[in-house]
């Protein structure tokens, strides 16, 4: 029986009886990864996070240059580099960027969720400030409790303030589950909430499948203002996971500002583009919409006829890079990526039933994903250190392979050279359990400790060099928010996280899992050492101080018993 997240119609992560999938996306290998230096560590700066020198982007260069490389066709539309961003923090709080949920380090009660707190203020204050258009892309279900009030309130202010918004919600939902995700219920509710204002709102809502047959919906996890702020990661905007619950799911989101944001707007524009062409009562996508509003597939660019031309803010470097899953479109005719075979590992299929192997064995598949192959390229730039911050790094199977066989072998590899690589996924206990939310597809992280031995072993030619490796140079944990086992109420921490940071100096944070799944994603690629210590202090810091107990793998106390 396979589980996943984007299955099940209430939560990315959990399982659902009778049907279901996990959902994510691995990254490949690329004869364009350079080997680097080992890193000097940044000390945690309070300065903001908007000064990278052009000429100091080792990472975001070769993550390019594989963009380049395998998806050259969709630079502009599925992804893109742009300078002259700013991490979008308040001021007096240069690490505000980084929205957390629930952002209560160390409570197992979790009564004071400061991180939930500032999300919601934070896309209220984003909301609010629109003059043109609101772009939201999520995964059903729709933003319901207090996530639907900051939305409507964010739009209440906004016109308060004399403008007419634009409003496009996007929601992508599993086969046989659009059900959970009817636009005019969703549509219906919000025009109620916004009262008197709901007038000066235009508002279309679509719900969308692109393949049923190969598990394939949105996934992505966007809130886009004016094409000039974003807000995105892995938060799905669910109150009885992320709210009201003495259970939260941990997870993050960035906030940024500037032509990156636009970059952002540009990818949601190709999921409605195919969402305008295929709604309809029995086809793959439902719309509805208020104020006698059709099916806008260039929002931003509509309204605006400077889109697409956002002003510098800041001067962060940024890639921002998705990908179309399955259905949208079947290839790059521009690309002439020639990949080399993935390893050959017996243990990627397990049984006799599965899909057809995008992650592993599909060259047109990722020409259209180039987010697989920026987060492999990613992982292949590091040079001292990889942090890995994750729901899982392996996937339901059947009916998907079990991993990603170049990311482990890039991992296996890294280990041999003495990189250290720290891996924490959401605790086992969640897996299935009633009640607990369902975020983990293992029963032990011995799965993803074996994986690693066996591909090292194939790499060395020796079981006991492989584990000598792993000993020296991996930490591996379950994820804990605080010195208690689980949450006060006995539920086990449910980790929801899309991160992978590199050397102190480069992250990715987006919604585009490391375990394979072949949905639309979105997220973007920061290099900038001020950035990447603040992400280090306010998140890798305290998840690994209270992670580090249940570690099975940690070469810093000599720990290695998997």
């Amino acid at each position: 029986m396979f589980s996943p997240h984007s299955l099940h119609p209430r939560r990315s992560g959990r399982r659902l009886a009778g049907s279901a999938l996990a959902v994510a996306a691995a990254v490949g290998v690329l004869p364009v990864a350079p080997a680097f230096a080992e890193s000097t560590p940044v000390p945690v700066s309070t300065a903001p996070a908007d000064a990278t020198p052009a000429d100091a982007t080792p990472h975001l260069d070769a993550v390019e240059r594989t963009l380049r490389q395998v998806s050259p066709g969709l630079e502009g539309t599925v992804w893109q580099r742009t300078a002259g961003n700013r991490l979008d923090a308040p001021a007096g709080d240069p690490g505000g960027w980084l929205l957390q949920t629930p952002g209560c380090w160390g409570d197992a009660s979790c009564t004071e969720r400061v991180g939930t707190k500032r999300l919601l203020d934070k896309m209220r204050e984003n909301i609010g400030r629109a003059t043109r258009t609101v772009d939201i892309s999520t995964l059903a279900p729709f933003p319901d409790g207090a996530f639907q009030d900051a939305i409507a309130d964010g739009l209440k202010a906004s016109v308060a303030a004399g403008n007419r918004p634009h409003v496009r919600v996007l929601a992508g939902a599993a086969p046989l589950l659009n059900i959970t995700a009817l636009p005019s219920k969703y549509r219906d509710d919000l025009v109620a909430r916004l009262g008197g204002a709901a007038g000066s709102v235009t508002l279309e809502v679509a719900s969308m499948t692109t393949a049923k047959t190969a598990f394939s919906w949105n996934h992505s996890k966007l809130l886009v203002v004016d094409g000039q702020s974003v807000i995105t990661g892995g938060i799905n905007n669910w109150k009885n996971d992320y709210l009201d619950t003495a259970h939260p799911v941990t997870d993050v989101d960035l906030a940024l500002n500037g032509p990156a944001a636009a970059s952002a707007g540009a990818y949601l524009d190709t999921l409605w583009d195919w969402t305008c062409r295929n709604s309809g009562v029995f086809s793959a996508a439902w719309f509805a919409s208020t104020n006698g509003a059709g099916c806008t597939p260039d929002l931003e660019r509509r309204l605006n006829p400077a889109a697409g031309q956002v002003p510098a803010t800041g001067t962060v470097p940024v890639i921002a890079v998705g990908g179309l899953g399955v259905g949208i479109r079947d290839t790059d005719p521009a690309s002439g990526y020639r990949p080399d075979p993935a390893p050959d590992a017996d243990d990627v299929k397990c049984g006799p039933i599965g899909l057809h192997d995008n992650t592993n064995g599909d060259r047109n598949y990722e020409t259209v994903n180039p987010e697989e192959n920026a987060l492999r390229a990613l992982v292949a730039s590091a040079g001292s250190r990889i942090d890995i911050s994750q729901q899982d790094v392996t996937g339901t199977c059947p009916p998907m392979p079990r991993y990603d066989a170049r990311l482990f072998d890039l991992l296996a590899g890294k280990l041999a050279d003495g990189v250290k690589v720290r891996i924490v996924v959401s605790d086992p206990g969640n897996r299935g359990a009633v009640g607990s939310g369902g975020y983990s597809q293992i029963k032990s992280l011995n799965e993803i400790s074996d994986t690693l031995a066996a591909r090292l072993t194939d790499r060395l030619g020796d079981p006991g060099q492989a584990r000598t490796a792993m000993c020296r140079n991996l930490q591996l944990a379950p994820f804990r928010a605080s010195s208690a086992p689980t949450w006060a109420d006995g539920h086990p921490y449910a980790l929801h996280h899309k991160l992978v940071s590199v050397d102190g100096s480069a992250f990715f944070i987006g919604s585009k899992n490391l375990y394979p799944a072949w949905l639309q994603d979105f997220g973007y690629l920061v290099e900038n050492p001020t950035a990447a210590a603040q992400l280090d202090a306010q998140l890798l810091a305290p998840q690994w101080q209270y992670s580090q107990a249940a570690a099975t793998f940690d070469y810093s106390r000599g720990r290695c018993r998997g």
